[in-house]
């Protein structure tokens, strides 16, 4: 249950991307980042969200933002994802939920009237200062930069 808000500071992580780098948030101070999770890699929605926010990178880039994803997959399946998808920003290895369950997005979830634990799909803008900007809850996979940037 996300119980961060915005004007909060974001919980510093430090986890390793696709590639094995190791990525602390505190590297990101100075710049906005963009931080998204998503349930699975390489399901039908996660694409979707991920590709949407690949094709909109430059624009990412130009508004001073860094764009990171997190989920719960290991190094090969992101990196597989990764690079299936030719995604440009570093997709997060949460295999031990630090990150998903700092910032709160790990719960109770329904599909097909099954119940189980997984990931919400939520997005935190973090500014320069590392405090968040803003929670996305509601994610729209088709439509995330355009919430993201506020033009819907």
């Amino acid at each position: 249950m996300i119980t961060l808000k915005v004007g909060d500071k974001a919980p510093e992580f430090e986890v390793n991307n696709q590639k094995g780098e190791l990525i602390k948030l505190s590297d990101f101070l100075g710049k906005k980042v963009v931080l998204f999770f998503y349930p699975k890699a390489s399901t039908p929605g996660c694409t979707v969200e991920s590709c949407n926010l690949r094709d909109n990178y430059s624009e990412f880039i130009d508004r001073g933002y860094d764009v990171i994803g997190v989920s719960a997959d290991s190094e090969k399946r992101q990196l597989n994802f990764s690079v299936k998808n030719e995604l440009p920003y570093s997709l997060l290895a949460d295999e031990e939920k630090e990150v998903i369950n700092a910032y709160g997005v790990w719960g109770a979830k329904k599909f097909m009237g099954k119940e189980y634990d997984g990931i919400h799909r939520t997005t935190f803008i973090i500014d320069e200062k590392g405090l968040i900007e803003n929670i996305i809850v509601k994610v729209k996979t088709k439509e995330h930069t355009n919430q993201i940037f506020g033009r819907l």
